[in-house]
């Protein structure tokens, strides 16, 4: 999943936001036929262009008054999770983020092993108890009784 998120140009509070699940390119500008319409003077018919290539995407610059990341303009850069990017100098402020599908699918060709801790002969040993999944909680009859006989006693 990938969400825009269109930013307040002065508070970078989020106006209005768009999520895509399936898509392989996403337009943005002026024109109705983007999935992405922005209204601005500034923004060009079909301004940007985000291509997803496997479980990457890159944004294009199609637009005339330029896109621009950190003030400087780009013809094509990689969407990373998180990206602001400007559409023209002044325009529109739009913050991509790449949903948990992807950053999941990701994460999976990473591979973390385990911190291996040595103690001392006579250390104190640390157990852990398993947790019970969310469904399993509550409070189990004996519990309730125990309570309810401490709630009599005061």
């Amino acid at each position: 999943m990938i969400k825009l998120t269109l930013l307040h140009p002065l508070q970078s509070i989020p106006i209005r936001s768009w999520s895509f699940e399936d898509e392989q390119v996403i337009r943005i500008g002026r024109s109705t036929e983007n999935q992405v319409v922005l209204f601005s003077a500034v923004v060009s018919r079909r301004h940007i262009e985000l291509r997803r290539t496997g479980l990457t995407w890159e944004l294009i610059n199609l637009g005339a008054n330029g896109t621009y990341l950190d003030g400087k303009p780009i013809a094509k850069v990689p969407v990373v999770d998180g990206l602001i990017v400007h559409l023209a100098h002044s325009g529109p402020i739009i913050q991509i983020n790449i949903g948990p599908n992807q950053s999941s699918a990701q994460l999976a060709k990473i591979r973390v092993k385990p911190p291996e801790i040595h103690a001392p002969p006579g250390a104190a040993q640390i157990s852990t108890m398993p947790v019970p999944d969310q469904k399993a909680t509550g409070t189990s009859r004996e519990e309730e009784e125990l309570t309810e006989a401490e709630n009599h006693q005061n």
